[in-house]
């Protein structure tokens, strides 16, 4: 079993991703991996990878994957690792990412990460085109998807009742 890793959770994404057909490239496998560690850290109390995130012009990422990918530029990674062999609660957690946030385009996943507290709060002060490797804290990460789940599930709550 491999420990799981950024490398890891991006393997798992570049392979499911082809198996489908499709294609990702390194902004939006950032923002996967990224999205696959802040609901790991809301629903188990736990950190998925070891490895910090940077908050970046474009979003979160993980700078070691950024420079694994970094040779194809805006186009889709061609890469097509073999599937990792992780926990399957991780497994079952990256599926349930993939299926969330694999349809939006890279664009529209940094600009949902620009809207929320963890990316901000770790690039406050700095102007929007700011380099920046200041890290994502998990604390952060943690915290606000942990209220952003608590809050979906009491408003669907309220439309059931």
């Amino acid at each position: 079993m491999s420990k799981t890793t950024a490398k890891n959770v991006a393997d798992f994404f570049l392979h499911k991703i082809h198996a489908h057909g499709d294609v990702i490239t390194n902004k939006k496998i950032q923002k996967m991996v990224f999205y696959a560690q802040a609901w790991y850290l809301a629903c188990y109390d736990e950190p998925l990878i070891p490895e910090d995130c940077e908050a970046w012009v474009h979003g979160p990422v993980y700078p070691k994957q950024y420079h694994r990918f970094k040779s194809y530029t805006w186009n889709p990674i061609s890469l097509n690792p073999d599937k990792p062999d992780l926990p399957e609660i991780v497994e079952q957690h990256l599926i349930e990412i993939y299926d969330t946030f694999a349809s939006f385009t890279s664009y529209q996943l940094e600009m949902m990460t620009h809207q929320e507290a963890p990316w901000q709060d770790a690039r406050k002060g700095l102007a929007s085109d700011d380099f920046s490797t200041a890290i994502i804290s998990k604390e952060s990460m943690k915290h606000f998807y942990r209220k952003m789940s608590e809050d979906n599930a009491e408003e669907t709550q309220h439309t059931t009742h």
